[in-house]
């Protein structure tokens, strides 16, 4: 379609949790209402806070209902069947959905209510394509190359049924690609999320003590306990660096369980607040920015981080080493191994001259690659918007 054809649309932007509707993609939905669009929000968790939050962005709040982790072919298709009466309902023209579950059955509930203009988001490939057969963990990986299997011809079937496919990272286009779940041709790369950089502005980063800072969901698959080892040596040679842990408790498989985060801070490894609503004052609080995950698709964290003027240390793993380019803005570890990443924290104990000087790397980055107006901009050109 032209673009002269997609003005004052009517559209529907599909995830799960309202959290996430608020916080990445709020700039978007207000940059769709600013130029003149009916946006709907649909997200499965709402409150009044978040309800609010959403119409203060020019949107309007949709619940439905979808099990984000479960695996009940019955559950989903009843969601489908819920979710194709209200895109009908609300007279829904362009739909995009993000996160892998709400993009398979999204994306089909609008193909049945005859949303015509579809287009997806894949910020990540999540649980089921995060590998690990070679982990010392790894008694999950029958369980999660069963979700694959299961997921595997619904992604190729719906996937086919959008007009673009937004990615973060090339590892994930290139792993979908090979497995012929994907049109090439249908493929637009995003530099991530991105981050509003005059809301995270830079500021100077703490060095006495040197204070390091993970802010995830409490996921084995996000590095958590690598980070937790690695504390526990760092802790061993120097006690007074301060390492801390954000992050609530997640329903998701790969969770870790509320008492083993309790007992590494009863250990005096790491302090644990829990979630935070706002990162900045946490970071601002910070040295060193850490993300030891297995796969990202390319973390909001760490472009937060990035645009507060902080160091990062991460893994060389999908997505993730999209944020650091070695040694000039933070350091690069293998996955699963804690002590190379103990190792590249104790670099900035030792030598905490680089945390400034990494960290202006770090904004200049941010402010080049990671600018979430920019970001939203490609999409809604794409989108014809």
């Amino acid at each position: 379609m032209r673009i002269a054809d997609r003005e004052g649309m009517r559209i529907a932007i599909i995830g799960t949790i309202s959290s996430s509707m608020v916080s990445f993609r709020g700039p978007l939905l207000d940059a769709l209402a600013a130029a003149r669009h009916q946006v709907f929000a649909f997200a499965i968790d709402y409150d009044e806070e978040t309800e609010r939050a959403v119409r203060v962005l020019g949107a309007t709040p949709v619940h439905f209902k979808l099990d984000r982790t479960g695996t009940s072919p019955l559950h989903d298709a009843r969601s489908v069947l819920t979710l194709t009466a209200l895109l009908r309902r609300h007279r829904i023209e362009l739909m995009l959905s993000y996160f892998l579950k709400p993009v398979i059955y999204g994306t089909t509930a609008a193909a049945l209510a005859r949303v015509r203009n579809r287009f997806a988001l894949l910020p990540g490939l999540g649980y089921a394509f995060t590998g690990d057969d070679l982990h010392p963990r790894s008694r999950r990986s029958f369980r999660r190359r069963l979700v694959r299997s299961a997921i595997k011809p619904m992604l190729r079937a719906t996937l086919a049924l959008n007009e673009r496919v937004f990615f973060y990272n090339p590892d994930d286009i290139e792993e979908l690609t090979a497995l012929n779940l994907l049109d090439p041709r249908k493929v637009e790369r995003l530099n991530g999320t991105g981050v509003d950089v005059e809301s995270f502005s830079a500021s100077a980063p703490v060095t006495h003590p040197v204070s390091f800072l993970l802010a995830a969901r409490l996921l084995d698959e996000k590095g958590i306990r690598e980070y937790a080892d690695a504390a526990r040596r760092v802790k061993a040679q120097c006690p007074h660096v301060r390492i801390v842990l954000l992050g609530g408790e997640d329903s998701n498989p790969g969770a870790i369980p509320t008492r083993e985060v309790r007992g590494w801070v009863e250990e005096g490894l790491l302090e644990w607040p829990g979630h935070v609503s706002d990162i900045r004052p946490w970071l601002d609080m910070s040295s060193v920015y850490v993300l030891p995950s297995y796969r990202e698709g390319v973390p909001r964290s760490t472009q937060e981080a990035m645009a507060k003027g902080r160091p990062i240390i991460t893994t060389d793993a999908p997505g993730c080493r999209e944020t650091v380019r070695e040694g000039e803005n933070g350091f690069l570890v293998p996955v699963w191994d804690s002590e190379a990443l103990a190792d590249r924290m104790m670099r900035f104990v030792r030598e905490p001259q680089y945390i400034s000087r990494m960290g202006r790397v770090s904004r200049r980055m941010a402010e080049e690659r990671f600018d979430v107006h920019a970001i939203n901009r490609r999409i809604l050109e794409v989108m014809g918007l």
